[in-house]
């Protein structure tokens, strides 16, 4: 959104990062439903027009969030997309002060800190092949990223 230290606009209150097909239909179904009941108003990434470019529209997303809630789940590190959102994110916490919320879905924090599980495995032998430059950064985002207060669920 800018290329110097200015805070971006806020358009909202906080922007949502998952995996899609691990919580859409439940966990994250609920969250969205009690946002808009405290009218929290939440970017969550079917707010994106057809069209759109979405990595464009998620980085505005995130910079014009006060908040970003994270919510890491078996599936998360999977997702390229998530890991470079996770990226964003952590660089709005250290440029703008974002205020960056973990929430620990069906899983232990120490799953995220050293990717321990099987699943966390599998996605980085995965990513290992595609983007092999970028595997230590996004280990270690995880790391810090968990290393953070955050919520188990």
């Amino acid at each position: 959104m800018s290329d110097n230290n200015t805070t971006p606009q806020i358009k909202y209150d906080v922007f949502v990062s998952f995996r899609g097909k691990d919580i859409r239909q439940d966990f994250l179904s609920h969250l969205v439903e009690a946002f808009d009941m405290k009218r929290i108003y939440a970017f969550v990434d079917n707010k994106l027009e057809k069209g759109e470019k979405i990595w464009k529209s998620l980085v505005e997303a995130i910079e014009g969030s006060l908040i970003s809630l994270i919510i890491f789940s078996q599936g998360y590190a999977s997702s390229h997309w998530c890991l470079e959102e996770l990226e964003k994110i952590h660089e709005c916490k250290e440029k703008y002060g974002q205020i960056i919320i973990p929430v620990f879905y069906h899983l232990e924090p120490t799953h995220v800190r050293y990717q321990s599980s099987d699943a966390f495995e599998k996605a980085f032998a995965k990513h290992g092949k595609k983007y092999e430059s970028k595997v230590q950064q996004w280990r270690d985002i995880l790391k810090k990223s968990a290393d953070l207060s955050g919520i188990e669920s």
